[in-house]
């Protein structure tokens, strides 16, 4: 049985395949000269079991390693590479906390997941980068689904995926170009949202199915999951009503923070994300929306309510009908040190 010495040379990039058999795994190893044969790494995973955990993705392993010295390998926290998780809120450029702390967009976000090492050569894929293609590249190229490509055209190229790159587990392959791993992240984003019947889900709302990504954007900002379909009836209550939506997290988005209430100098400053000077829905989604958002954007709460403030410290917020009844609100949870 062949079977290399030691911990290899050369650096190597390594995807195990959803559903691989330790053997259909070891025959991607020795193809990759990582293992001198499958026996090899069969036989050394037949004495490690736990190697069977082994999870779809990326791996960076050596070249020339012996079987014992692959399963070890798989089995170390930082051998996987390649891999990233998108929250719901989280935007494409990085976001300023009120206590000062920086929380990395999904572009920083990529742009580590694209870091391994292949051979000598470090595959990292910086942010700028990233950005630069987002901003050049046909949206086509990247994976945008025909229903986009219109609504996008009027977004600033360095936002146009903003929204399109749902919550989740990704993996992506280091040693990708910009444009690649935008296209990766956002055809896997595109494929969960069609199982999840989207874009025909949007058919019966009134708007498109961008727009409803729009909206789910903004209640997945503005509120918490329990609350969630009762703002989406706000936001559809002041459309229907000619009323702007006057929702802080749209004035936020472009300044990247994120903060509980804006200044009077942010909400004059006019510009497409400015729901307190424009009546509508922002240019574009405002960071990625949740499947629980998407959700309450499709299938709002009944009510007659048109304004709501956080009232409580868990962040659940009060619903109104009337301006009074609102600042009522307002005053209350303001006394109570809510904000």
């Amino acid at each position: 049985m062949p079977d290399y010495a030691g911990d290899g040379g050369p650096q190597a990039i390594v995807e195990v395949e959803d559903g691989q058999s330790l053997t259909e795994i070891g025959a991607t190893l020795a193809r990759q000269n990582v293992v001198a044969s499958v026996r090899a790494f069969t036989r050394a995973a037949d004495a490690d079991p736990r190697v069977r955990a082994v999870q779809p993705g990326f791996y960076q392993l050596r070249e020339r390693m012996s079987g014992s010295a692959a399963v070890a390998r798989l089995q170390q926290s930082d051998a996987r590479v390649g891999h990233l998780e998108i929250r719901g809120g989280e935007q494409l450029d990085n976001v300023q906390l009120p206590d000062g702390k920086t929380v990395p967009g999904l572009l920083a976000e990529i742009s580590r997941a694209s870091c391994a090492m292949s051979g000598e050569k470090n595959t990292c894929v910086s942010p700028e980068a990233l950005r630069a293609a987002m901003d050049q590249t046909d949206p086509r190229a990247l994976a945008v689904p025909n229903w986009a490509l219109d609504p996008i055209s009027r977004v600033d190229p360095r936002r146009r995926l903003e929204g399109l790159l749902v919550p989740g587990n990704y993996d992506v392959r280091p040693g990708s170009s910009a444009v690649e791993l935008l296209g990766q992240v956002t055809a896997t984003s595109m494929t969960r949202l069609l199982a999840d019947g989207f874009p025909a889900s949007a058919s019966g709302t009134g708007h498109s199915p961008y727009e409803v990504l729009v909206i789910a954007s903004v209640i997945e900002r503005e509120a918490i999951t329990p609350d969630f379909r009762r703002v989406s009836r706000v936001i559809y209550n002041r459309l229907t009503a000619g009323m702007p939506l006057q929702m802080d997290s749209t004035i936020n988005y472009p300044l990247d923070r994120q903060e509980a209430s804006t200044s009077d100098a942010d909400r004059a400053r006019p510009g497409p994300y400015n729901t307190y000077l424009n009546v509508g829905l922002p240019v574009s989604p405002i960071g990625s929306p949740s499947a629980a958002a998407i959700a309450a954007a499709l299938n709002p709460d009944p009510g007659p309510w048109l304004y709501f403030v956080k009232c409580q410290k868990d962040g659940a917020s009060c619903f109104s009908v009337t301006k009074e009844e609102h600042y009522a609100a307002v005053r209350d949870a303001a006394a109570r040190g809510v904000f």
